[in-house]
């Protein structure tokens, strides 16, 4: 099985759960995921089974979308509704009015620093921040620049606020629920979150996690291709000659593609990498355009 799996999650398991089990069931031994949802989230978890595990960092960098319920009141020591209940600071309390609440919702639209949870996979000193957190071990969490793309405030009732948000890869819903909390000045955590969309990909075409452990092998029939996970790449089809070249690491000159095409400059560190196509449509390579060349960076083979 080599392709990407989008799976519906639902509340409980671990991502490292799902993996887990669906490597049992489907017999595939390299399974990964391309972002973690936690336990209390449910929605959209791109899966990479087989020779598609390479791709995983081209898949994981993309915004990503949540629904999210942020519960108005209280602060948790996870932020969300599964931790233990934080004593308010002097003075928060009050709840605040609609207004109130557009006007805070405003500050975090655009790019800001934020400091992730204390209870994150967070690295401090070679130290998982959870791991940290749970031993009450002194913790300092480095701000991180993170981009929201958009922030709609969806309904509210009572101190139960519903937002939808589409962010960058690395920003935390619950971080967004706990600093509301403080600039309403009444605290505030993450009740329910459900991720909708990662990068291309959308939950509408996702896979039930308890269908995809009852199809066990039949699981093939719902992968998307490399090839398809990563179609927002341009892509160049290669001849025979500049296939064995490919499949060797080798670089691809304009006489080794079939077809016409400018390659347009750039690294890994600029332009997005290219698809490399056998006669087939397989994906067989993707490559970085450097030097009038293509250089194959990650070799499907």
């Amino acid at each position: 099985m080599d392709g990407v799996l989008l799976i519906d999650k639902p509340i409980g398991p671990t991502s490292h759960d799902v993996v887990a089990r669906l490597r049992t069931t489907s017999g595939e031994r390299s399974v990964g995921h391309t972002g973690t949802l936690d336990p209390l989230a449910s929605g959209l978890l791109p899966l990479v089974l087989g020779r598609a595990t390479r791709l995983a960092p081209f898949l994981s960098g993309g915004d990503k979308t949540y629904e999210a319920l942020i519960r108005l009141g209280t602060f948790t020591d996870t932020d969300d509704a599964l931790g233990r209940t934080l004593p308010l600071p002097d003075g928060f309390g009050a709840r605040p009015d609609d207004t109130a609440l557009a006007a805070a919702l405003e500050a975090f639209r655009g790019t800001f620093l934020q400091v992730p949870p204390r209870h994150s996979a967070k690295k401090v000193g070679g130290k998982k921040a959870y791991d940290m957190a749970r031993q009450d071990q002194p913790l300092e969490l480095e701000p991180v620049s993170v981009t929201v793309r958009s922030l709609d405030l969806a309904t509210r009732d009572g101190d139960d606020v519903r937002v939808v948000v589409t962010a960058t890869s690395g920003f935390y819903v619950r971080a967004l629920a706990r600093d509301l909390g403080h600039a309403l000045g009444c605290g505030a955590h993450i009740a329910a979150l459900r991720r909708t969309g990662s990068g291309t990909f959308d939950l509408a075409h996702a896979l039930p996690f308890a269908d995809a452990e009852r199809l066990g092998r039949d699981l093939a029939g719902h992968l998307l291709t490399p090839s398809q996970a990563l179609e927002e790449f341009a892509a160049v089809t290669v001849t025979e000659p500049g296939l064995r070249r490919a499949l060797h690491g080798n670089p691809l000159a304009p006489e080794h593609l079939a077809g016409r095409w400018v390659p347009p400059g750039g690294g890994p560190g600029g332009a997005s990498p290219v698809r490399v196509l056998d006669a087939d449509g397989r994906l067989v390579a993707l490559a970085y355009a450097r030097g009038g060349a293509l250089h194959p960076a990650v070799v499907l083979s």
